[in-house]
């Protein structure tokens, strides 16, 4: 391939010494990156970054095992591997054969600027979205809900907005579902069937939720996409590293906070055609999780974002073990493929092995199927899109050394790398507005007033000196008696919605020997 080194990003060499290079004009045609454990992936996802990077792109790549956060830290002379990625830079061309201790020529060292993020807030500035952002369909996957249990959610993001009720955390849906049970009748009337079972089975997931550590997650501030989108005062792409050593843990949350994501970049990303290069590359690692047990209209949706999302000029890149991870109607649109070792030990791995292969534009020179399980560690067999948008000649190719560190920052560096970033004290402290739960417990506390003043006219009533009954007096009195019941019952409903949302609140005066905490 050729072009200017302003419009590429160098992957490697092949051996026959043809340079692999990826177009950024082509970039958001999205890519692959497939490979068993141990092959060089997250090597080959470090230098894309790189690449990105000091082309003006930003990126958001997940950091699953915490070794591409490397790439906010230089690498170095005295670094372990510096011997071996001189002697990689020397072979495939980057660095004359005259190498004497002085980088040179296309290879240097130098650090990616950079935002650690984690939606913990431990190794980085907190990620947060709110409930009404994420909407009832992904949070319905996120809680592993069924069709029925999604209808009942979706009635209560529905009751939220006419009711114009903010839902921001865990607490506001909680009291809203709360709502809904006791007053199912009523609901169902409006918006269809409510059952006291569904609701009771959403609340479960709603607690299993919580305790996989997704109450951090919602809430606000909320994450601004813009801040993702960032260039440094260099013009460099800004690499937003999201840490997900300890959230891979949880693969429901980390995969439905990946979609999210995505959904968010395509609805709120302008139309930008063909530009010269992506507003953004997006790297999901373990992309298996994306698609595991995944119903058709999901995987539907994530093909129709794939195949959209290219026009609002950003780029996806899957990172899995296997291609077959990926479904076909996903896997058709990567036109950017690089294939590290695969192992072939079972008739199930020969099969992804004859798979991967066949995917690939095939070179006369050797036999794909062979050569991939015969890839050695920094080898991948690589095909790009050419000028033309067609896919290249696989070639078997070494992989250029990174820039950066090979290897995790250490925690003091992370440390001093979020003390400096653009978004410093812009997201670590929480923020709890009135929203939904304040709503209602304050509607709550008033119809508890407006009893107690009821029940202390009747107390006041039974004192006064009897004097002898008129009809309009008796009527006086049955009305009384009738309003005192009507707010009798509304106090309960509501009374007993807000001590199941928190348990934080008894009601008093007149219901107390009703009420239980």
């Amino acid at each position: 391939m050729s072009g200017s080194i302003d419009d590429h990003i160098f992957v490697g060499t092949d051996d026959e010494g043809n340079r692999q290079n990826l177009l950024l004009k082509l970039a958001n045609r999205h890519g692959l990156i497939a490979g068993a454990t141990g092959t060089g992936k997250t090597v080959t996802l470090q230098i894309l970054t790189e690449g990105f990077s000091k082309a003006g792109v930003p990126v958001f790549a997940a950091d699953v095992k915490g070794d591409l956060s490397g790439v906010s830290q230089s690498g170095s002379e005295t670094h372990k591997l510096h011997d071996k990625l001189i002697a990689r830079a020397t072979k495939i061309g980057l660095i004359g054969n005259d190498y004497a201790g002085l980088l040179g020529q296309g290879y240097s060292y130098s650090a990616m600027p950079t935002i650690f993020w984690d939606l913990y807030g431990k190794q980085g500035h907190p990620v947060r979205t709110t409930i009404s952002e994420m909407g009832p369909t992904l949070l319905a996957r996120l809680m592993g809900l069924n069709e029925t249990q999604e209808g009942i959610l979706t009635i209560a993001f529905e009751l939220a907005d006419d009711e114009s009720m903010l839902l921001l955390d865990l607490k506001d849906l909680r009291a809203l579902l709360n709502f809904l049970s006791d007053n199912r009748a009523e609901i169902s009337r409006e918006y269809g069937n409510v059952t006291t079972q569904s609701v009771a089975a959403i609340q479960r997931s709603l607690l299993r939720l919580e305790r996989a550590g997704a109450e951090e997650f919602f809430g606000e501030p909320a994450l601004k996409l813009e801040d993702l989108m960032k260039t440094d005062e260099n013009g460099r792409g800004i690499v937003s590293i999201l840490a997900a050593d300890e959230l891979i843990n949880s693969p429901a949350l980390y995969s439905t906070f990946l979609l999210w994501l995505l959904s968010e970049l395509f609805e709120e990303l302008p139309e930008v055609g063909n530009p010269d290069k992506p507003k953004m590359v997006f790297f999901f690692d373990e992309a298996h999780l994306l698609f595991d047990d995944a119903p058709k209209a999901l995987i539907d949706k994530i093909e129709q974002v794939a195949r959209l999302i290219r026009s609002k000029g950003v780029g996806i890149y899957f990172v899995t073990q296997n291609p077959m991870d990926i479904p076909d109607s996903v896997l058709g649109q990567l036109g950017n493929r690089i294939q590290h070792a695969l192992r072939a030990y079972t008739p199930k791995e020969q099969k992804a092995v004859r798979a991967a292969a066949s995917s690939f534009r095939e070179n006369p020179s050797f036999k794909t199927e062979d050569v991939i399980t015969d890839l050695g560690v920094g080898e991948a067999l690589v095909s790009l899109l050419d000028a033309d948008g067609v896919p290249g000649i696989v070639g078997r190719t070494l992989i250029r050394p990174p820039s950066s560190r090979l290897g995790p920052a250490t925690a003091a560096e992370r440390k001093t790398t979020i003390k400096n970033s653009p978004v410093f004290g812009q997201y670590d402290t929480p923020i709890d507005r009135e929203s939904a739960y304040e709503e209602l417990e304050a509607k709550a506390k008033k119809m508890e007033q407006d009893a107690a003043k009821v029940e202390a006219a009747k107390t006041k009533a039974k004192k006064t000196p009897k004097k002898k009954t008129t009809t309009r007096k008796t009527t006086s009195r049955r009305k009384t008696k009738s309003a005192t019941d009507h707010v009798l019952h509304e106090v309960k409903l509501v009374g007993r919605q807000i001590m199941r949302t928190e348990g934080r609140r008894i009601i008093r005066g007149i219901l107390g020997g009703l009420m239980r905490r």
